[in-house]
């Protein structure tokens, strides 16, 4: 099994590692790991990967999506009125609006001076020159320079990591925020592979973490979100599950 593994998380109390399944196709499955170490959080990571992956790998190759079961009723005499009646009803469904996932993030405001001149505040009392604010994006975004982060939820991410960090603390060291677009991106990965419908996703999300949407959750919150989207696709069935490249083409 050729596996990545990716620091999502870390602070004080814990780590966050993703791990993930490579194939000549691309990404396969992946799974989320929480521990006190790096090391710790892997292991556990590759554990849930593993756990998923076993029913497909000792099982006959999965079959295509599959279709969702509904409870058999006994058969009935079709008659002319039922059959029009059924053809509207699908009709129906067909032009009813879908709601929308509980994913959708709020519209980005066009304003950022706000936020980046916070920022300028937090470098300042934490003791950092540019050099060290620049290794510290390199390490958290992949690139050394704020200008460059694209979406807000990264800056402001920036921003909150930021606050938390106590003055003289290394941009080396300093632990890196959570990325709210790629904990979306997972979740929607997952919900795909689930094959759940906007109403499940909600209803789940209200049950486990009292929240309608899952732009009313913190970062911290998301990442548990997903982990427990981790623990339903554990119970799936190999003739339920699809594979993540291709859920990721249908999301």
């Amino acid at each position: 099994m050729n596996t990545r593994a990716r620091l999502c998380h870390i602070d004080t109390s814990r780590c966050v590692v993703e791990v993930e399944w490579l194939g000549a196709e691309g990404l396969h499955a992946s799974a989320l790991g929480e521990g006190r170490t790096a090391e710790e959080a892997e292991d556990r990571a590759l554990q849930r990967l593993q756990a998923r992956l076993r029913p497909q790998q000792t099982s006959a190759p999965a079959p295509v999506k599959a279709t969702p079961t509904v409870q058999s009723s006994p058969e009935q005499e079709t008659t002319p009125d039922s059959t029009a009646a059924s053809t509207a009803e699908e009709r129906q469904r067909d032009v009813e609006p879908q709601p929308t996932p509980p994913s959708e993030a709020p519209t980005d405001p066009d304003d950022w001076s706000d936020e980046l001149t916070a920022i300028d505040l937090e470098l300042q009392r934490i003791g950092w020159d540019r050099e060290q604010e620049r290794r510290y994006l390199e390490r958290a975004f992949g690139h050394g320079s704020r200008h460059r982060l694209t979406r807000y939820s990264d800056l402001v991410a920036f921003l909150n990591r930021l606050r938390s960090l106590e003055p003289g603390i290394s941009g080396d060291q300093a632990p890196v925020p959570l990325r709210r677009s790629d904990l979306i991106q997972q979740g929607d990965a997952m919900l795909a592979t689930l094959s759940w419908s906007p109403q499940q996703a909600r209803e789940f999300l209200q049950g486990q973490l009292q929240a309608s949407s899952r732009q009313q959750l913190s970062d911290e919150q998301l990442l548990q979100f997903n982990m427990l989207l981790e623990e339903q696709l554990l119970h799936l069935k190999p003739s339920e599950r699809v594979p993540v490249s291709e859920a990721v083409e249908e999301g």
